[in-house]
Parts: structure tokens; C-alpha cells; sequence
């Protein structure tokens, strides 16, 4: 995709943001979508087929770049992210949340917020599932390993709705420490 692409992406992406922010998603139109953007309708169908897809890469871009440039320990990630950290991977979650990144925060407590919060789940599982595999933390054998990650998953689900919440006045740190240990996982 060259520069101009990518604008045009990354404001019809705004756009679409700024909308949920205000609407519920089956109210938002193609065409104040394509208002908002200042793009044409040619021009968005050649990125996003429908409203739904547009909805699918948005979340995809937010959630998949973040998961997997967590997941694979890239010194800097800056696709939406910029960042340059070598925390664990909750914490370095917790700290792109706190940041509130791409209105992330916004998103996953707006009234759209079902929509953001099934990708996110999504992501947070594979995510998860790999981050008990790596660490070897198999404690719970008695336990199907689904149902632990699911588990865990809600427990950080949780974790960021108390945070946001509540003030968001932990740190992330603050934060990762509460999620280990209620969710016992190993550091």
C-alpha cells in the first residue's frame, strides 16, 4: 500500500471512529462515513467492500497488529502503535491501554463496545494461549487448558473495565501486577 493509500485508510478509519464514538454502529452510514473522510465512494469501496468490512479491518488493524507485534517481541512496532518497549506482554497491553492509543479505550467502553470487545477476546486468546505455552505454566493440569485461557482472558477483560472504571489511576504496572496475581499466572 503506498502513502496516499494510506492516508485515505487511515482517515476513513477516523472517521469511522469519531462516528462510534457518537452512534451506535448499525446507525452509521456509508455516507457519513464518506463525509466525515472527505472521500469519495468510489474511493472507499476500493479499500472496504461494505460497512462491515471496513469494521473487520479496523478492529484487525487495532487488535492484530498490537497482538502480534507483542506476541513476537518486535522491538518497535509502529504500524498504529508506536512504541518501543521490552516489558512482558500484559504490561506492555496495560501501557499501549493507558496511552490510550487510537482511542482504544474509547472503543472498548463506548455502546459499540460488544463489537471491539469480541475482536479483542479474539486476539487476547491466541495471545494468552501462546503466553502460557512459552512460559510453560501448565499448574492447572486438572483444568482443560481452553477453559483457562478463556479464564484469564476474562480476567483481563475485567481488569481493564475496573481500571477505566475506577479512574484509571493504577499504572500499568500497578495494573499487571493485580492481573498476575488474580489470574495466577507465571511471570
Amino acid at each position: 500500500m503506498d502513502r496516499r493509500q494510506r492516508k485515505t485508510r487511515q482517515a476513513i478509519f477516523s472517521a469511522f471512529i469519531e462516528l462510534l464514538s457518537k452512534k451506535e454502529y448499525s446507525q452509521i452510514t456509508v455516507a457519513e462515513i464518506l463525509e466525515k473522510a472527505d472521500v469519495g465512494r468510489a474511493t472507499f469501496y476500493a479499500h472496504f467492500e461494505t460497512k462491515d468490512y471496513l469494521l473487520k479491518e479496523f478492529c484487525e488493524d487495532l487488535f492484530c497488529h498490537l497482538f502480534d507485534a507483542v506476541s513476537d517481541n518486535e522491538k518497535e512496532h509502529a504500524h498504529i502503535f508506536n512504541c518501543n518497549s521490552k516489558d512482558n506482554v500484559f504490561l506492555h497491553l496495560f501501557s499501549h491501554l493507558q496511552k490510550n492509543d487510537n482511542n482504544l479505550l474509547r472503543l472498548l467502553s463506548c455502546a459499540n463496545n460488544q463489537l471491539f470487545l469480541q475482536y479483542f477476546k479474539s486476539n487476547l486468546y491466541n495471545l494468552v494461549e501462546r503466553e502460557l505455552d512459552k512460559t510453560g505454566d501448565n499448574r492447572e493440569q486438572d483444568l482443560p487448558k481452553s477453559y483457562r485461557v478463556n479464564v484469564i482472558c476474562a480476567c483481563f477483560t475485567e481488569t481493564v473495565n475496573w481500571w477505566i472504571e475506577n479512574g484509571k489511576k493504577q499504572t500499568p504496572s500497578q495494573l499487571t501486577d493485580y492481573f498476575y496475581k488474580v489470574a495466577k499466572i507465571k511471570k
